[in-house]
């Protein structure tokens, strides 16, 4: 029993940093998400066209890919073209990394949210004389965000999760620790049930909070 708590103790240290890129993943997410759900809905097909194949390109590939590609691709490439680049802490490329996948999904939460508006908002802000980017930013917009909120709620849970990709690139979060502390030790088993057990310690209430807030909203 000591063993399992101890694994989980080790895991607990990375806890920060688990929740560090996770918080800042997902402000990158919501507003470069915020950024490419308008230009989805936007009248240009050039932009609409440019966000579409980013979102299809982002979902379309696994995040421990594209973590790689930014740890190490993106430095190599660089470097094959002349320039002297590296990245001071892997740390910086692991929240780019989460924050732009993130993104991806959080177009498509906000696009949705702002087609769940009703139409007759947008009509009765024109009949009050605003102009369509004044009823976007008073009428529409806050009320899609109120509709998108609980699963930005959700992204932020499921970011936790997918961090754990980032152990690959050397970034020492929860699973990072506990393998570190599996190969010092070889107790793999209790290593990564302590591992399992903080993100259920970490995923758990959140959901059960969002889910609260989520009740109270609907309410309201």
């Amino acid at each position: 029993m000591a063993l399992y708590l101890e694994g989980v103790l080790v895991a607990l240290k990375g806890v920060p940093v688990t929740v560090g890129v996770s918080f800042a993943a997902t402000v990158i997410g919501i507003l470069f998400g915020f950024v490419l759900a308008i230009m989805k809905l936007s009248r240009s097909r050039v932009l609409g066209a440019i966000a579409t194949v980013y979102v299809e390109v982002i979902r379309g590939t696994p995040v421990v890919v594209q973590a790689l590609v930014f740890a190490y691709g993106i430095p190599q490439l660089l470097q094959a073209h002349g320039v002297a680049f590296k990245w001071d802490r892997l740390i910086i490329p692991a929240v780019l990394c989460c924050g732009l996948n993130s993104a991806a999904y959080v177009a498509e939460i906000i696009r949705g949210g702002l087609q769940a508006v009703d139409k007759g908002q947008t009509e009765a802000a024109y009949s009050l004389g605003m102009s369509h980017s004044l009823a976007m930013r008073i009428v529409i917009i806050p009320q899609a965000l109120k509709i998108a909120l609980p699963t930005f709620g959700n992204e932020f849970v499921a970011l936790i999760k997918e961090t754990s990709v980032l152990s690959y690139v050397g970034v020492v979060e929860i699973l990072r620790r506990g393998a570190i502390w599996n190969a010092k030790t070889f107790y793999t088993f209790q290593a990564y049930i302590g591992v399992a057990i903080v993100y259920m310690l970490l995923t758990i209430p959140l959901g059960r909070l969002i889910k609260y807030l989520e009740k109270r909203m609907s309410t309201g």
